[in-house]
C-alpha cells in the first residue's frame, strides 16, 4: 500500500512539472490520467502491481 501511494505521489509530481514546463499539455495529461484509471479497472491491475513489485523487490536486492 506504501508503495502505491508513493508512485502516485511520483507520477502526480511528474505530470505536474511535465504540464508545467509545457513538454504536456493539458490534454495529454487528462488522456493519460483516464487510461491510468480505466487500467486499474480492469484484470490488468494485478499483473502491473505484481511486476511493479518484482521490480521493486529486484530494486532492494541490488543495494
Amino acid at each position: 500500500m506504501i508503495v502505491t501511494l508513493s508512485a502516485v505521489a511520483l507520477f502526480g509530481l511528474i505530470t505536474f512539472v511535465l504540464i508545467r514546463s509545457r513538454y504536456v499539455g493539458p490534454a495529454a495529461a487528462l488522456v493519460v490520467f483516464l487510461f491510468g484509471f480505466f487500467t486499474a479497472d480492469t484484470g490488468a491491475s494485478t499483473a502491473i502491481r505484481s511486476a511493479i513489485q518484482a521490480l521493486i523487490n529486484a530494486a532492494s536486492n541490488i543495494t
